[in-house]
């Protein structure tokens, strides 16, 4: 049984005028006047929103940071695990902006479980066009796909592994394991059929590891 979780945007403001001294703290571009600021209870689908938004509204990733210890740790039920700071031309760009995050938090999540109680499960996804925030900080070619996969450190190590080897696709980012909220995970790149590739290979490996944690010979 694989069945996928909802996830939420659980804040969300603006900053119609930035102030002098935040827009020097952030590296605010000279046309940008707005900010925006923005919550989930996921980091894994926000960094993956806030990239999709970077393909459809005029707008700049500021900052973008993860709790330590994930949504469980946070300061308040508003904190969520994953808060990102965008920037627009305009409040029009920074509203639509953050109606594209929270679209695709809120409808296009790759959070699954593989048992009732989501004990066990993994974060994948593919997706068929990299945007602006991860060809700037990965280096990923315009056009090119990417698959993000994620699940708990032993897991997730043996299925990058996998992924690497079910693929021609190349390792662009491998996150510190264990990370902030103690999962594991990385990000390849490539053609859309060898990401997808990567992304079987990687819950396949994943989901054999939750139900048979104990086994060495595969």
């Amino acid at each position: 049984m694989r069945r996928q979780i909802p996830l939420h945007i659980v804040m969300q403001k603006i900053i119609a005028n930035v102030s002098d001294e935040q827009r020097c703290i952030w590296n605010v571009p000279e046309d940008h006047t707005s900010v925006g600021i923005i919550s989930s209870d996921c980091e894994d689908v926000m960094w993956l929103a806030v990239d999709d938004a970077t393909k459809k509204a005029k707008m700049k990733v500021l900052q973008i940071e993860t709790v330590y210890g994930g949504v469980q740790y946070s300061w308040s039920k508003f904190g969520g695990e994953i808060t990102a700071i965008i920037s627009g031309p305009k409040v029009s760009d920074v509203k639509s902006a953050l109606a594209y995050i929270k679209d695709y938090v809120e409808n296009h999540s790759g959070n699954y479980a593989f048992n009732e109680e989501g004990s066990l499960g993994c974060y994948v996804d593919l997706v068929p066009r990299a945007g602006k925030y991860y060809q700037e900080t990965l280096g990923v070619k315009e056009g090119e796909a990417i698959a993000y996969l994620v699940s708990t450190p032993v897991e997730s190590t043996y299925g990058i592994d996998k992924a690497l080897k079910a693929s021609n696709a190349r390792l662009v980012d491998l996150f510190d394991t264990p990370s902030r909220v103690n999962t594991g995970g990385a990000i390849l790149a490539g053609s859309e059929s060898a990401c997808k590739a990567a992304v079987e290979a990687f819950v396949e490996a994943v989901e054999y590891c939750v139900f048979h944690p104990m086994e060495l010979d595969r």
